[in-house]
């Protein structure tokens, strides 16, 4: 093993210990030698501790429970900037807190992991493109959790499809389609901004719907390999099994048709209904051929298989990030998964509405779903959407 005294510490501080956040940490520890945790940040204190816990069983490099400050509360984020000394932040809380911490995190100054999505309304997303610029000119490395831009078939795949390997694109169809996921119940006592907090998933100030949060992987491989995410879209959806007021106000089925430049029409589909098969890929029909980024493979006169290795890409999007720190010259992915976060907000909005809508109509647009204050109290939830009113 080479000798990694010669490389600089590099400091990391967590936002967000859930799941996903607890995740994201382990990742980025096993991504690189001379990589520590320092400071972790979330809204409540079980959620730290959990996620401390469960880092400390894993025997991580980089990693002694001793050395982790805690924060806690509202403005455990904000402290967590601007008192840990950490060089790289991991943004992994629910998205609806995603703009503002990404613009605090580079105005100190700060490498960004940046999970996906990135906002849950065009305000936000907004925010994110301009403070992606401010950290392009800060020479700040950001790197977000699209993990398919990190893994080496899909690479291989959509490099093949813009070198021609099946000629025009005419066509797409992604989908996302699963069982139901998590959901908690509420506990007795509990205020309404601290229930919804917890169960982030079903509202959309929070999530954005799953068609933004958790499709978005896929409409991103859509935009990457078309390479334009301007265009048209309208479609449906609605709830069909989840229809209490304990799935707060999101949809669980969701059908767009999207048009691209040229006429290039996607056809999108997303659910999350319990005791259904799930399907989850993008496929691309050109006039010579097909293309399977997630299985590798593209069909017809230039047929590929892909049948190299391939490392966990939840892991190599966190090697990219560190390399591209270490070697001075800064990844920053965050114009790619804004337009594919304003993409799923965009079929998201003709679902909700039930008109046909363009890019430029949300992308301009002055929705912003974010609370009228940060505080556990009273928070009433949006009404579920309904086309046509």
């Amino acid at each position: 093993m080479r000798d990694t005294g010669d490389l600089p510490l590099l400091k990391v501080g967590l936002i967000g210990c859930g799941g996903r956040g607890t995740g994201a940490a382990e990742d980025c520890l096993r991504a690189a030698p001379r990589v520590q945790l320092v400071a972790v940040a979330d809204l409540f204190a079980d959620r730290a501790v959990k996620c401390l816990g469960w880092l400390a069983e894993q025997k991580l490099p980089g990693f002694r429970l001793d050395d982790v400050r805690v924060f806690t509360g509202f403005d455990a984020w904000c402290r967590l900037i601007d008192t840990a000394g950490v060089d790289l932040v991991l943004l992994c809380t629910p998205p609806g807190f995603r703009p503002l911490h990404f613009a605090a995190a580079v105005e100190a100054g700060k490498h960004v992991f940046l999970e996906k999505p990135v906002a849950v309304d065009p305000v936000g997303v907004r925010r994110i493109l301009a403070a992606g610029e401010r950290a392009r000119e800060q020479r700040l490395a950001v790197v977000a959790g699209t993990i398919y831009r990190h893994h080496p078939a899909f690479r291989e795949t959509i490099r093949r499809v813009h070198g021609g390997a099946i000629g025009a694109v005419r066509a797409a169809r992604c989908a996302y389609n699963t069982g139901g996921v998590w959901r908690r119940d509420r506990k007795p006592g509990e205020s309404d901004m601290e229930w919804q907090c917890r169960n982030w998933y079903y509202f959309d100030w929070l999530s954005g719907d799953f068609i933004v949060e958790q499709h978005v992987h896929t409409l991103d491989v859509v935009n990457w390999a078309l390479g334009a995410p301007r265009g048209r879209a309208v479609g449906g959806g609605g709830r069909q099994a989840r229809t209490g007021p304990e799935h707060g106000n999101i949809y669980d089925h969701f059908a767009i048709d999207y048009e691209y430049p040229g006429g290039v029409h996607v056809l999108s589909v997303c659910r999350q209904i319990a005791g259904t098969p799930s399907e989850v890929g993008a496929w691309f029909s050109g006039v010579d051929g097909t293309a399977a980024p997630y299985a590798g493979e593209i069909n017809g006169g230039r047929a590929w298989k892909f049948e190299g290795e391939a490392p966990n890409p939840y892991v190599e999007e966190h090697v990219d990030l560190i390399r591209s720190i270490r070697e001075k010259r800064p990844l920053n992915e965050t114009r790619a998964i804004a337009g594919s976060t304003l993409t799923a907000i965009l079929g998201r909005e003709a679902a909700y509405t039930g008109k046909t809508l363009t890019w430029e109509d949300v992308a301009g647009s002055d929705q912003d779903l974010s609370p009228p204050r940060y505080e556990f109290g009273p928070l009433a939830v949006r009404p579920v959407p309904m086309p046509g009113t």
